[in-house]
């Protein structure tokens, strides 16, 4: 790595789990150099469900020796599945989680469900949203890592078949599942956006902020238009400052894939700055050629031991230039 450079990379490992050896095996010698290529001194991981996994994954390379934080659930441990974590190669001076904290949950009464809801009840995000500040150089830098509520339907009780979780019964069953993955979607968003307001109160515009992740949303939709922000939007240039820079901008369009969908390429991991970073950015890569469509029958961790996911890798001039 050229040492007056440094980089950020986004990766979903994909329900990352040693939990059938065999499939493990395969998946750890294809994952292995994957990760090694990224060269990143922040990696910002999605869909962890072990870290005994990710201990193996990356003993003998680089990202062993770096610090690490990851989420928790109220009791203190990882979550069992689609754990965050974040690695780097600089110290971590703060760790927090966020669910629900910032945007509490909105109320809902199904409409669809069977038996029929009579009470309106909380509608929790799945995930928090993983901050971390980590003392790059003379100033500390504000990373979030964030894997938003993917496009699948929410269960709704009574509308799906016992034998086959799949199968729904009825499409307003399905529409309003639909309907509440955007909410939460849109939800975490939204919270992801309160955490980086307050950071800019805080800091000032001179804040040195990237928010990463799998937002299971492409550029322009409202999730991620929530995160970003926009003068155009709010109409307000006095924002402007704190709209936050997609760095996936240099990558030609019809390069700008992270996943695959019935055919369908789409953009929806990304990586965002803060003005103040911005101007130390040098270029985006996105590592697709091997990207399989994950909606393909069989399309298992056995038949695929890659990711689904596509990484992106952000390069950066060297911390220590930074202002």
């Amino acid at each position: 790595m050229d040492p007056d450079e440094w980089v950020i990379a986004s990766f979903n490992l994909e329900n990352l789990d040693n939990a059938n050896a065999s499939a493990w095996k395969e998946r750890k010698r294809v994952l292995r150099p994957m990760l090694e290529r990224l060269g990143a001194d922040l990696l910002l991981l999605q869909e962890v469900n072990s870290l005994a996994a990710l201990d193996d994954l990356i003993q003998g390379t680089d990202y062993e020796k770096f610090h690490r934080a990851f989420t928790k659930s109220e009791r203190g441990a990882p979550y069992a599945v689609r754990n965050i974590v974040t690695l780097s190669r600089w110290p971590i001076a703060e760790v927090h989680e966020y669910r629900n904290d910032l945007v509490p949950a909105p109320a809902w009464r199904m409409v669809t469900s069977r038996p029929e809801d009579k009470e309106a009840g909380p509608l929790r995000w799945e995930r928090p949203i993983l901050y971390t500040k980590v003392k790059m150089g003379r100033r500390a830098v504000h990373v979030i890592n964030v894997h938003l509520k993917s496009m699948n339907p929410t269960k709704i009780p009574g509308q799906t078949d016992s034998d086959k979780p799949w199968l729904w019964k009825s499409h307003g069953g399905w529409a309003e599942g639909f309907y509440l993955s955007d909410v939460k979607r849109v939800g975490q968003a939204l919270e992801a956006r309160q955490l980086i307001d307050t950071i800019f109160e805080k800091e000032g515009e001179d804040a040195l902020i990237v928010i990463g992740g799998d937002f299971n949303a492409f550029a322009g939709s409202a999730a991620f238009k929530a995160v970003a922000g926009s003068v155009e939007d709010t109409q307000n240039p006095k924002l402007r400052s704190t709209v936050l820079i997609a760095c996936e901008a240099n990558v030609p369009p019809d390069q700008r894939v992270t996943l695959i969908h019935h055919g369908k390429g789409d953009m929806l991991d990304h990586v965002l700055v803060s003005q103040a970073l911005y101007p130390y950015w040098i270029e985006t890569d996105i590592f697709n050629e091997v990207l399989h469509d994950e909606s393909l029958a069989f399309a298992t961790d056995v038949t695929f031991p890659e990711s689904d996911h596509a990484p992106v890798v952000t390069r950066f001039r060297s911390p220590h230039e930074a202002p």
